[in-house]
């Protein structure tokens, strides 16, 4: 549907579930941005806690749409973007806090072919690298671009990534419109993680490009990573199982697959013994995706039918 966008605005999609004790800092932080023109809109997923009157309260101008379920944060994000007035739209986690300049210093990067910008993100407590954008190896698995490592290590002034993670990410409304497939930005399949990657993936497809911002900084509790996964949900698991697959079965060509094979299939062979055996909460990943198989395949084919970029072009980027 095509609406009137107003040039200039940076319209933020916050999503929440029982974020409340992360909403004050988060929204402190974004009042004080130095980019003049912010609209918020705001998500929330049926939270049972104050998150709801937290915004209220600490944003009075945000536009807030209230979910009677947890709709998984994909479809929450596209109801946001559905009604966002912004040439760009920028994705904040209640639980990242950003620096003043945050916001103008990423719309300044998104230039000529870019879509996507992040800058460097800050774990909250230990002040070591979260994520300077999404990196992707051969066996199909992505991570955030220098994760636990020192801020202060020599980094170039700008540099391209193969995407942005989620957590505070700034994409232009030309890219949104452009990726698009369905009807949807974020594929609502993946319910939550791994749609930062995938959405990164179609955009490279498409000829899109991404970009860190060094000196653009923000500050990201993260809740989840590898290692804290024995104490993650059943639910929580079984949607990272599903959406490792997920991820290729919509985005990888034959040639990529091929190439990829060798450091893939050891990897999935790994995850789905895990799954058959020790963690068989996860197993309903594997029954949704035969399931949903031919939606899977409906969806790949109308991304495959309009990329623009080969494999092979492509495949520096998985190392």
């Amino acid at each position: 549907m095509e609406r009137r966008l107003t040039n200039g605005i940076v319209s933020v999609v916050i999503v929440t579930w029982n974020s409340a004790p992360f909403l004050r800092r988060c929204l402190a932080a974004l009042t004080a941005q130095t980019y003049p023109e912010v609209e918020l809109i705001h998500i929330d997923n049926a939270s049972d806690d104050d998150s709801i009157a937290l915004v209220r309260e600490c944003y009075p101008r945000a536009r807030q749409i209230i979910n009677d379920s947890n709709r998984g944060f994909s479809a929450a994000v596209n109801q946001g973007v559905r009604v966002a007035r912004g040439e760009f739209v920028f994705l904040l986690n209640p639980d990242a806090f950003l620096e003043p300049d945050y916001v103008a210093k990423l719309v300044a990067a998104l230039t000529g072919g870019i879509g996507m910008a992040t800058g460097t993100l800050l774990q909250a407590e230990t002040k070591l690298v979260d994520s300077k954008g999404i990196r992707i190896t051969r066996s199909g698995r992505h991570f955030d671009i220098d994760q636990g490592l020192d801020p202060r290590l020599p980094t170039p002034d700008s540099r391209e990534v193969f995407g942005v993670s989620g957590a505070a990410a700034l994409y232009s409304m030309s890219f949104i419109h452009d990726v698009t497939i369905g009807g949807e930005f974020l594929d609502e399949d993946f319910f939550t993680f791994r749609e930062d990657a995938d959405v990164a993936w179609r955009g490279q497809l498409l000829g899109w490009r991404a970009i860190h911002v060094p000196d653009a900084v923000a500050h990201h509790v993260r809740t989840v990573t590898p290692e804290k996964r024995r104490s993650l949900s059943a639910v929580t698991n079984m949607h990272g199982v599903k959406n490792r697959f997920l991820l290729r079965l919509k985005n990888e060509g034959l040639y990529l697959a091929l190439r990829n094979a060798p450091f893939e299939l050891t990897r999935d062979l790994v995850a789905i013994v895990a799954t058959l055996t020790i963690e068989r909460s996860s197993l309903p990943a594997l029954t949704w995706l035969w399931k949903n198989r031919r939606r899977i395949m409906e969806k790949r084919r109308a991304i495959q039918s309009r990329r623009r970029v080969s494999d092979r072009q492509l495949a520096g980027w998985f190392r």
